[in-house]
């Protein structure tokens, strides 16, 4: 990646408190100076490198009008990087925004639903990854459901984009960087 135009800074890579299962991971919260330069606040996609280590992500959305970065093993160790380590980071927006897949439960429904399939298929990159944003950032199995039937029903009556949903979480405070642990 040429830094002409890149955003560059030192972030501290921090270790969540609840990972989860699977894989280790880490995060970088991004600063908003460099958040600034990316064309919107919801979920996007740029080209870095961490420790000169090049890579391609989807930043989170904040909640505070700036992003964040998950941080795998394999591009941690990649980069010779620990958690805790303070780390270089370059990064643009990718151009174009890479095409965004579905998860499982979407795609099923999308496919059961002709209507809302083609209208899934006129909408814009930008269009799509707001709806697979509004599904996955349910916080319960059930309301997770109620998107994903709810997303068919409105592309299947021809719309094309997910009102009311910040995602950026400013307003909702929905959307938030992982907790640091201790």
């Amino acid at each position: 990646m040429a830094d002409e135009g890149a955003s560059i800074f030192e972030a501290r890579l921090l270790q969540p408190a609840n990972p989860g299962k699977g894989d280790s991971w880490a995060f970088l919260v991004i600063p908003k100076s460099a958040s600034d330069t990316l064309p919107r606040r919801g979920r996007t996609t740029v080209d870095g490198t961490l420790n000169g280590c090049s890579f391609q992500a989807t930043l989170e959305p904040d909640g505070q009008l700036s992003h964040w970065l998950k941080v795998s093993r394999k591009l941690r160790e990649a980069a010779g990087a620990e958690v805790g380590d303070l780390v270089s980071v370059s990064i643009v927006p990718a151009e174009p925004e890479p095409e965004p897949q579905p998860p499982d439960d979407l795609q099923e429904a999308l496919a059961a639903s002709p209507a809302a399939l083609a209208t899934w298929n006129e909408t814009t990159t930008i269009a799509r990854i707001d709806w697979i944003h509004w599904v996955e950032s349910a916080k319960q199995a059930k309301t997770r459901k109620s998107r994903v039937d709810g997303a068919c029903d409105m592309l299947a009556s021809g719309k094309k984009r997910v009102c009311c949903f910040d995602q950026s979480g400013y307003y909702s405070k929905s959307l938030k960087a992982p907790q640091a642990a201790g």
